[in-house]
């Protein structure tokens, strides 16, 4: 093992522990929490300037020590032991003076540093994050129930936080460096990643993660923590099951991922879906499931893929369902064209407010995109292939709820016609800060998709939700 120094950047990555996107709910009012239950977290640990830099000059000496390339050639337990010998072996020649415990935290963190993503194993290994944002090697920042705090977590320097941006983007076969300084990836089990570079990044690269749960959550669990009540829920499933065409609504951090991939879940077994996303992380449980991913331009500016690209290559696939992990551009136009010419069932997320605002921005999208249509021609195209807008929304307490389904119903003159079947009421908020509100139906009997719902079967479900005109606390 012993040899040539080599870079630790390109030490092989590590499978980090599967995870899921962040909850898109919180717990029932009855609690003080609004956010999911999550296991205790990990305390943190402070580490000492002296740790630092006696980790630094024994990390030196393991790279001048190890032979990076034999190290790849072993399987992550047997390379994790290599290691920890090898350190064990510099800490006795430099006379190196710690406790068990402290030595012990710095065979883990090196190990962490060579084979896997250094210091952020430990919050990648939590699941009650929900998202890792590094500003450079010395601030991370976490979010947890909603709430962004500052961790004891901090890089050697930028050097090497540079290298596991690198280490993380290589592995689906992109790049970050001074001529393509932002980039969209995925760890192995999903997690979005985006990384932005210096010259853009000033203080230093920025990493910012959005971590998926390791449990996959449902429409069930989503009622049971106040996201959605239960008779709002039911109509979810029937909306799911009779294939409406379904745009799901929210800013950023409101659990849009999370509610589609619930969604999806109440897709037939034998339908071939095919999904279209950036960067891939939905997780479908469909055995018929085709993903497809974007490809950024290589170093000349030539072989990039756009989400149009896909959306329009995935018509000739021979898809049931399209799903399009987030619509942000002219794909717009061809997914409401999918949505119109047979493929009922289709979904999708963008970023919006309110369930007006989403249908605007559908609008302003195509515009955007060089479609030289009359916006009558546009809107009336929208009505024809959306049927629901779900709304989610992260709340200034850092809950999650989904406060409007919606349901597109037509034109009045040029204007879109809507209606609300269910929306969450802030009734105000308690002693701790902690909104309170509820879920209630309109009370509309008879939704658009009413005939669609009895052709399936569902008529029966569909009715017994609606008929509760006010729902208790959730």
């Amino acid at each position: 093992m012993f040899g040539k120094r080599t870079n630790v950047g390109e030490a092989p990555a590590r499978a980090t522990p599967a995870a899921t996107p962040a909850a898109v709910v919180a717990k029932p009012q009855a609690q003080t929490s609004l956010a999911a239950p999550e296991p205790a977290p990990a305390p943190e640990i402070k580490r000492s300037e002296e740790y630092y830099t006696t980790k630094s000059v024994i990390f030196g000496a393991l790279i001048e020590a190890i032979d990076l390339a034999q190290l790849s050639k072993l399987d992550p337990e047997n390379a994790r032991e290599e290691i920890r010998d090898i350190v064990s072996e510099i800490i006795a020649i430099k006379n190196v003076v710690m406790s068990i415990s402290e030595q012990e935290d710095l065979l883990d963190d090196i190990c962490n540093d060579v084979l896997g993503y250094g210091p952020l194993e430990p919050l990648l290994a939590r699941d009650d994050i929900a998202d890792i944002m590094v500003n450079g090697a010395l601030k991370t920042y976490i979010e947890v129930a909603g709430k962004i705090q500052l961790t004891n977590i901090r890089f050697r320097d930028n050097a090497q936080l540079m290298n596991i941006c690198q280490r993380i983007v290589s592995q689906i076969g992109r790049r970050v460096d001074d001529s393509s300084p932002i980039c969209d990836a995925r760890l192995l089990d999903g997690s979005r990643v985006n990384v932005i570079a210096p010259p853009l990044a000033i203080d230093g690269p920025a990493l910012t993660i959005r971590k998926f749960k390791k449990d996959k959550l449902t429409l069930d669990q989503l009622v049971r923590f106040g996201a959605i009540s239960p008779e709002g829920g039911e109509v979810l499933k029937v909306i799911g099951r009779v294939r409406c065409n379904v745009l799901i609504s929210g800013g950023t951090g409101s659990g849009k991922t999370t509610l589609l991939n619930c969604m999806t879940n109440y897709i037939d077994g034998d339908e071939r879906v095919i999904t279209c996303e950036d960067a891939a992380e939905l997780q479908l449980q469909q055995p018929h499931v085709v993903r497809l991913e974007t490809r950024p331009p290589n170093l000349e500016g030539q072989g990039a893929i756009t989400m149009r690209d896909l959306v329009k290559n995935c018509l000739r696939m021979r898809p049931e369902r399209i799903i399009v992990g987030e619509v942000r551009g002219p794909e717009a136009f061809d997914l409401l064209q999918a949505m119109n010419t047979g493929h009922d069932g289709s979904m999708g997320t963008l970023h919006a407010n309110s369930p007006r605002e989403a249908l605007g921005r559908l609008e302003s999208m195509i515009t955007m995109g060089g479609f030289s249509l009359p916006a009558k021609t546009i809107r009336d195209m929208i009505v024809s292939s959306v049927d629901v807008i779900i709304q989610a929304a992260r709340l200034r307490d850092g809950s999650r709820r989904i406060t409007h389904i919606t349901e597109v119903l037509g034109l009045e003159g040029e204007v879109v016609t809507m209606q609300d079947l269910f929306v969450y009421e802030i009734l105000g908020e308690d002693a701790n800060g902690k909104i309170i509100g509820r879920h209630r139906s309109t009370g509309i009997g008879r939704p658009r998709f009413w005939e669609r719902a009895r052709y399936y079967g569902e008529d029966a479900r569909l009715a017994a939700a609606l008929d509760a005109s006010e729902v208790g606390d959730g």
